[in-house]
């Protein structure tokens, strides 16, 4: 079988969101299938790391699809090409967008329903892109995954889906996060923060993400407890983050908060593994990766309720009402102060078993 992944997001340096999904999932589909012929289309120059076995084939096709008008021109032009082409069996797109151009079987991948939820968060024209195409995409693709029961839930609820045609492909955190020794937490603490404990938050700079209230609930946190804690926020500046970088500079607490933007997956790892506790408020996830790193690293968590991320964290995490700081403030303080509490969470993770796409079982391309 010849089977044809969209691989845009395989990005060298900016490899997150999608293309970790892909990166993690495709990693082990391709290595698990050598049965199996895998032509990855790229839409700029890609990373030799990105072809992980001897069948896989990459295509560049270009221009990068950057926005509507070249999404439209690179899914139902360029791609409908290269599968012909390559007389691909299966065409998988794992970023909510297929083509409306080609006869070739479909598995479309949506995450979340974002946009629905939160539209004031996407730009205007984007926005309008999701809500008129993806009726169409849902009704194009023979097959679609999403990545909890919760984003299935979601979709079939909004869009009138039948529950068989859509598959739940729960992402993966990478193997590489796991914990790390008191030796390298102290050296990562000197690294960036001089030595003290810290709260972590790992993820974009953008409105979804619920900076604003984190940084609320960290100043409350900080006039009750007294304490030389720091906030460390692990991202790049994502779209909207200038008003969160704005109030940033008027902080009472801005000597304590630490922005280290984009870093490295193996300095993700370590300043993972050595905070004391993950904060991940988001108001709204598909999955929510960052959490399930934490968890792999032996460190507690602090996340949203009402979203993916309680599905995913079951009752191994202290959950909060995302929009309210005083609720999430608690929390910090709860974790903060009772140490026996840290260590009953750390062993609860152990004892969940986590669902990891790695045979490609659950992507069905024999039945498509």
């Amino acid at each position: 079988m010849v089977i044809a992944v969209n691989t845009r997001f395989l990005l060298a340096d900016y490899l997150e969101g999608y293309g970790y999904f892909i990166y993690e999932t495709f990693n082990r589909i391709v290595k698990n299938n050598p049965q199996h012929q895998f032509i990855f289309i790229f839409d700029r120059p890609y990373d030799k790391r990105f072809v992980f076995a001897s069948n896989v084939s990459a295509v560049i096709t270009g221009p990068p699809a950057r926005h509507p008008l070249l999404w439209k021109l690179w899914y139902d032009l360029k791609v409908p090409a290269v599968l012909r082409k390559y007389k691909a069996d299966v065409f998988v797109s794992c970023d909510g967008f297929c083509s409306l151009r080609t006869k070739v079987p479909q598995c479309l991948v949506v995450h979340d329903l974002s946009f629905l939820h939160f539209p004031s968060f996407i730009r205007k024209s984007h926005l309008l892109y999701y809500k008129r195409n993806t009726p169409k995409f849902l009704k194009m693709a023979k097959v679609i995954a999403t990545v909890s029961a919760f984003s299935k839930s979601d979709l079939i609820s909004t869009y009138g889906l039948e529950s068989p045609k859509v598959n739940i492909v729960y992402s993966a955190a990478k193997d590489i996060f796991t914990p790390i020794t008191a030796t390298e937490k102290k050296l990562i603490k000197e690294k960036y923060t001089d030595g003290k404990e810290y709260f972590l938050y790992t993820g974009s700079v953008h409105p979804r993400k619920n900076l604003m209230n984190l940084l609320k609930a960290f100043s409350l946190f900080k006039k009750r407890q007294q304490t030389g804690m720091k906030l460390v926020l692990a991202g790049r500046l994502a779209w909207k983050y200038e008003s969160f970088t704005k109030s940033l500079e008027t902080y009472k607490y801005k000597s304590d908060v630490i922005m280290t933007g984009y870093i490295s997956e193996e300095e993700l790892v370590k300043l993972t593994g050595a905070a004391y506790a993950m904060v991940y408020p988001s108001l709204f996830e598909g999955f929510g990766v960052p959490v399930l790193e934490a968890m792999q690293s032996d460190v507690p968590v602090i996340t949203s309720a009402g979203s993916a991320m309680q599905e995913i964290t079951n009752d191994a995490a202290l959950l909060v009402n995302p929009d309210d700081f005083n609720d999430i403030a608690e929390k910090m303080m709860l974790i903060y102060k009772d140490e026996n509490l840290k260590k009953r969470l750390v062993e609860k993770v152990k004892k969940l078993l986590y669902f990891i796409t790695g045979t490609g079982r659950q992507i069905c391309f024999g039945t498509i």
